[in-house]
């Protein structure tokens, strides 16, 4: 990961890392737009923005407003930085953007006189739309679009990440002793500062934003558990549904189905998904 700090495609200055973003979520719109998704045109607009002075540390996005004059947006907290390695950049925005929370959310709207507005806002399960978002992170995996120099690393290291959020936050939360045989702290109970070194341990991310993403996991017990067992539960729906139809299954059919459900809570997630 340090080798491709210096030896990947490195975009220098926050305008151009802005521009570049917005040209890779611009690419996967085009790219994926009549294969995998059908695409409404209000859908196919999405902005990449510079988060403001004081955002957590990780990436963001914002829905659209109801009548789309507002886009949805991605959000890059730039923490002082002018110099950007994309290889960890890439899964991420597709997380965010497309075909990750964009176009979910944004989807959500565009049928939103369909849904109840308590399933496209207030009532937004965080299992439905992370679990999409790293489902989406997979899906561009499968389709080959993680090919660049350290890409796919990327998007390892944000699944490594994902596993560590479930670890430290049950521990945490519930102040869980660690394993007699574990290679830190043994017998220790969980604490944040034990968190943060083990956080470091296993993962490329700088200190920084793993404080953030600490302070992030205490804040809202079991979110950080949501990405991965909604994740789980999408692919198994998506199993599922090509179980039950064979060679009939298609998958633009799905997503598009799958995306304009609205927000589903796990119990109800899987079946549903399974049953398009």
């Amino acid at each position: 990961m340090r080798y491709l700090d210096t030896r990947s495609e490195i975009v220098e200055g926050t305008e151009a890392v802005r521009a570049r973003l917005q040209q890779v979520m611009d690419d996967a719109i085009a790219g994926l737009d009549g294969s995998s998704f059908e695409l409404a045109g209000p859908v196919r607009r999405v902005e990449a923005c510079l988060a403001p002075a004081g955002s957590a540390a990780a990436p963001y996005y914002t829905m659209p407003s109801r009548d789309f004059a507002r886009p949805g947006r991605t959000w890059l907290p730039t923490l002082g930085q002018t110099s950007f390695p994309l290889w960890n950049l890439l899964s991420t925005w597709y997380h965010e953007g497309v075909p990750g929370h964009h176009l979910q959310l944004a989807q959500w709207v565009l049928v939103s006189d369909r849904l109840s507005l308590y399933q496209t806002s207030a009532g937004q399960v965080s299992a439905c739309s992370e679990g999409w978002a790293l489902y989406a992170e997979r899906l561009m995996d499968e389709l080959g679009y993680l090919a660049a120099p350290g890409a796919r690393i990327g998007y390892l290291d944000g699944q490594m990440m994902r596993a560590i959020r479930v670890i430290s936050d049950i521990g945490m939360h519930l102040e869980l002793p660690l394993p007699a045989g574990a290679p830190m702290a043994a017998g220790q109970r969980w604490t944040a500062e034990l968190a943060r070194e083990f956080f470091l341990a296993h993962s490329g991310r700088p200190a920084g934003f793993i404080c953030s993403e600490i302070t992030r996991y205490l804040s809202a017990p079991g979110q950080a558990i949501s990405y991965k067992l909604g994740e789980r539960a999408w692919l198994a729906g998506r199993d599922a549904a090509r179980a039950a139809r064979g060679s009939a299954f298609d998958l633009k059919a799905w997503h598009m189905a799958a995306l304009s459900l609205g927000s589903l809570g796990l119990d109800d997630l899987t079946a549903e998904l399974a049953a398009l």
